[in-house]
């Protein structure tokens, strides 16, 4: 039998993937003082190092960029020292890991930012209620940025990929999705500015576009990859016409080169809201010409065969990776697969994230 394309190698902009696996971003909530990153997480990543790809969890290029407890940072001298003790790990058992920088906009709490309300493109309050340190909490309505507080966050962005290059990473991906500050400057429900930051297409995207070429301009295109969600509907986020939206967006990032787009599937039926893409990564295809990474609720036959049908190149595994450390061991072999435990994803310590078992504990290479 063939080998499975899963399983192939990828050249992705000169950084030779050893499969086509991807480790997808997620948050573990496992930083310490300081959102520093820890030994632990270091044996963690070093335990998922097979990945042909392992993309961080979100990494916050500001304190105003901060949304959760125990989440990692970017944007200090101690940060990054703790990330050089993961992207060593990493790249000491032959893997390769980009970066997610990540801004939460209105997805925030004022516990993170003093007193005051977090930032957003428009004072929109978002539905439900935020984890936080202290148990879940409503949302606030968020402050508007001002126009000229917005190339400070696109330097924040630019300055946080020169930071994750000096701890050692492969290269970043832009979060740009699940309801964050990207896609809130994308969407047209929550961005209702009269600037040039909203209104229009090209308007709306503006922000995304400046922080692309931000990230770009500081460590070049072949070392950058973004990340969306055109059919999320995270914390009540909506736009009137995503295929539009997104398809407007692809088109202008075709002339950047990026390392990939990552696109994402549905996490919620869709099917009955209008100009939402049922199907993401097949209704994208045709208009992005780069490299694409699809994710969400793949197993391995439809991994491998999204990409035998020329939909996608790579595919992103989150719970999977999550219970599976060496999944692309178990994926060659047909193996049977762990099951994750939920009730451990968020915060704790090594109980659900890194004593979950290896298919042969012999060549376990997260030895203590």
């Amino acid at each position: 039998m063939s080998k499975q394309p899963l399983l192939t190698k990828y050249n992705l902009s000169g950084i030779e993937l050893a499969n086509r696996m991807v480790m997808a971003p997620m948050t573990r909530s496992r930083a310490g003082e300081g959102n520093v990153a820890t030994d632990l997480m270091a044996k963690y990543y070093r335990q998922r190092s097979s990945a042909g790809l392992i993309i961080s969890e979100g990494t916050q290029i500001s304190k105003q960029g901060v949304g959760y407890p125990w989440t990692p940072g970017i944007h200090t001298d101690e940060q990054v020292e703790g990330w050089k003790k993961v992207t060593d790990a990493v790249h000491e058992e032959g893997g390769k890991i980009f970066a997610q920088i990540w801004h939460v906009g209105r997805v925030s709490h004022p516990r993170y930012h003093d007193g005051e309300p977090p930032v957003a493109p428009s004072a929109i309050k978002p539905k439900g209620q935020i984890f936080t340190a202290d148990g879940m909490q409503d949302f606030v309505t968020p402050r508007a940025l001002e126009t000229n507080e917005i190339p400070g966050i696109v330097e924040d962005y630019a300055q946080a990929t020169r930071n994750a290059i000096e701890a050692g990473f492969d290269g970043v991906e832009i979060h740009g999705a699940n309801g964050y500050l990207i896609d809130q400057f994308l969407k047209d429900g929550t961005n209702k500015r009269d600037d040039r930051y909203g209104g229009n297409l090209e308007n709306r995207s503006r922000f995304a576009l400046e922080v692309i070429e931000a990230v770009t301009d500081a460590i070049g295109a072949e070392q950058t990859g973004i990340r969306f969600s055109p059919a999320a509907r995270n914390q009540g986020i909506s736009d009137s016409n995503p295929k539009e939206t997104f398809s407007y967006l692809l088109e202008q990032l075709n002339d950047f080169g990026l390392a990939y787009v990552h696109l994402m599937e549905p996490m919620s039926d869709v099917s009955e809201l209008e100009n939402y893409p049922t199907q993401v990564t097949k209704f994208f295809r045709p208009i992005y010409e780069g490299t694409i990474i699809t994710n969400v609720a793949y197993d391995q036959n439809s991994g491998n065969k999204v990409i035998e049908d020329g939909i996608t190149d790579l595919v992103a595994y989150g719970r999977p990776f999550i219970a599976n450390p060496d999944l692309p061991a178990r994926f060659a072999e047909n193996a049977e697969l762990n099951e994750p435990d939920q009730s451990t994803f968020y915060g704790g310590g090594k109980e659900g994230y890194t004593d979950y078992p290896f298919m042969n504990e012999s060549t376990e290479v997260a030895a203590e």
